[in-house]
């Protein structure tokens, strides 16, 4: 753990007139702005779902609550790992952010798979589709580019959980540069594996009436590429001394927190207005 990390004040900034350490303030600003952007998508779904054109698919017909509720409490799960997260380094307790961190890609993962799923059968099977429908242009504009916000939560938590390997001291920085790409890397496989399997084993199930363990039986490549990752990052994971990533960075984990806090809350008032609300 850094050296200096117990000098610093993780709550303030007393180089700031609000008290408000500027990495936090520039977090809120943005927030804020893009609260905005998702109120405008949000109503203009919530309009064209009151006063539906001729021809307009059936949300009903459509949309699959179970699927979703479960892709939403996974979802909601990895806010308590993402806090837990802020809550290790705010203490200096680097192993347990490494692990709430790791938790909380595996939670963002999951969701995606399900929006890959989900995405694929009403496109393939449903026949609902960005440019076919009203309904489909302001569902999948709405729900994609929240999944895209999420797709980026994921990436900023890798290089975060990367970042909290970078050794102390001065020397051996070139080579611990090449090993993080290399750490990024093996995650992306990790992930994208993951999600393919997760999303074409749903298929299985949902077409063929397989079980869990026969519907991903068919994915035997990508599990078996998730799994040699898993080992290469638990390698990467070793222990190899202090390293400069403590409390002085807690701000960077907090201003990461309140991004990944604002994304479950945006799912949530969509999962209500899009989901809930045709089923009420």
């Amino acid at each position: 753990m850094s050296s200096h990390a117990g000098t610093i004040d993780h709550h303030h900034d007393p180089s700031t007139s609000t008290g408000i350490p500027n990495k936090k303030l520039l977090m809120w600003a943005f927030l804020a702005s893009d609260c905005m952007f998702f109120g405008t998508l949000i109503a203009t779904h919530l309009i064209y779902r009151l006063h539906p054109p001729a021809g307009n698919p059936s949300p009903k017909e459509i949309f699959a609550p179970a699927l979703t509720s479960f892709s939403t409490f996974v979802l909601l799960m990895s806010s308590l790992m993402m806090a837990l997260a802020v809550n290790g380094i705010q203490k200096g307790n680097l192993k347990s952010t490494r692990w709430s961190l790791i938790m909380t890609i595996i939670c963002g993962s999951i969701f995606l798979g399900c929006q890959v799923y989900e995405f694929t059968e009403f496109v393939e099977v449903k026949k609902m589709t960005l440019s076919n429908s009203i309904l489909g242009s302001t569902f999948f504009t709405l729900t994609g580019t929240h999944g895209t916000h999420v797709a980026i939560g994921v990436l900023w938590l890798v290089l975060m959980y990367v970042r909290s390997f970078k050794p102390a001291a001065n020397t051996g920085t070139s080579a611990w540069f090449v090993k993080g790409l290399a750490h990024v890397a093996v995650f992306a496989t990790v992930i994208v594996s993951s999600i393919l399997a997760l999303a074409h084993g749903a298929e299985h199930m949902a077409v063929g009436g397989e079980t869990i363990g026969g519907a991903l039986g068919h994915e035997i490549v990508p599990i078996v590429i998730a799994i040699t990752g898993l080992a290469i990052l638990g390698w990467f994971a070793r222990d190899r001394g202090p390293v400069d990533f403590g409390q002085a960075n807690a701000v960077d984990v907090e201003s990461m927190g309140l991004y990944w806090h604002f994304v479950d809350i945006v799912w949530i008032v969509i999962f209500t207005a899009v989901y809930l609300l045709e089923f009420l």
